[in-house]
């Protein structure tokens, strides 16, 4: 089967798009790849607070989807939002990569050792929030770009340090300056991070044949439940959200036998910071209610304030 891949156009996407498409020729299928600039690529120099960021990496992939130049795209799932119009779903999920940001610095070992007053370059306000709750004497940097640019201006010593996903760095190679994988009990991902996201049109049946071998179930549950908790949040939501999902290996728990869940509702502005954790048996929760129950432990916390008052923020996606 011929198969067309609608893909942005950096360096990261198209690591991941190439990726899939080896995956999909290890099956016999005749793939190409088509590049698509965004709303958000075009846009480098604006910050997300200015434009919001929902949707700004999938729109004109998906008018190339509706209008059948591309039979599916491949998303970071974390810029995919979380209610997906009518003409198409979320195909598969494969199996995600380290979901953590990470501290990257030339001089430093990790984030406690930064000096008081460090600039760390970030252009997403849940690192924002997180960061300042963690470090409040530390000034918080827009950087918007790719991961190139981003290493470039800290080469150039514009900030002390940035703080990326995991998942980008590991997959380009790109490791040199990794200090400090973040754990998600203190500083929570975005949800999907780590993972991709394979969008078709719903009706597609022959591509949806095609590309069911991606997906990858205990990937699907966790970013099912992420998702499901962060669109009862509100989704687009202007307050910066953290949502993590992972099997519960402990040394009690040595096979995973349970799904934990971490939860955080924060503000850039001030650093109040809320957190949950919640725990489901493996194998018998159902993701969506998992994850709406983590939502609904946030807002029993009291994040309804922070949430209210979040209509001057912009949770970045990057």
């Amino acid at each position: 089967m011929k198969l067309r891949i609608g893909s942005r156009g950096s360096q990261l996407a198209l690591w991941q798009a190439n990726h899939i498409a080896a995956l999909l020729r290890g099956e016999g299928h005749i793939v190409e790849i088509e590049i698509i600039k965004t709303t958000g690529d075009r846009l480098q120099e604006v910050t997300f607070a200015q434009v919001g960021s929902k949707g700004m990496f999938t729109k004109e992939i998906e008018e190339a989807l509706a209008d059948e130049r591309v039979d599916l795209a491949v998303h970071s799932l974390k810029d995919l939002p979380t209610e997906l119009p009518e003409p198409f779903t979320l195909a598969a999920t494969p199996p995600r990569v380290d979901p953590r940001d990470v501290f990257v610095s030339i001089k430093h070992p990790n984030l406690a050792a930064l000096p008081d007053g460090a600039r760390v370059g970030t252009s997403s306000q849940r690192r924002r929030a997180q960061l300042k709750a963690l470090r409040p004497d530390i000034e918080a940097v827009e950087f918007r770009g790719n991961v190139d640019t981003r290493l470039r201006k800290l080469a150039a010593g514009q900030v002390e340090a940035i703080l990326l996903a995991a998942a980008g760095l590991d997959r380009l190679g790109r490791t040199d300056w990794v200090r400090e994988r973040l754990d998600p009990k203190h500083f929570c991902p975005a949800a999907g991070q780590g993972a991709l996201g394979i969008e078709t049109r719903r009706n597609d049946q022959a591509t949806l044949d095609a590309i069911a071998f991606l997906d990858h179930p205990d990937t699907r549950f966790a970013v099912t439940a992420e998702r499901a908790a962060l669109a009862a949040l509100g989704g687009g939501c202007q307050v910066p959200i953290g949502i993590h999902c992972r099997p519960s290996m402990t040394e009690t728990d040595p096979a995973g036998a349970c799904h934990e869940f971490f939860g955080v509702v924060a503000s850039p502005e001030t650093g109040a910071v809320l957190r949950i954790y919640d725990r489901s048996p493996a194998g018998k929760a159902d993701p969506v209610a998992f994850g709406r129950h983590a939502a609904a432990l946030l807002l029993e916390a009291g994040a309804g304030p922070l949430l209210a008052a979040g209509s001057g923020f912009v949770g970045g996606a990057a």
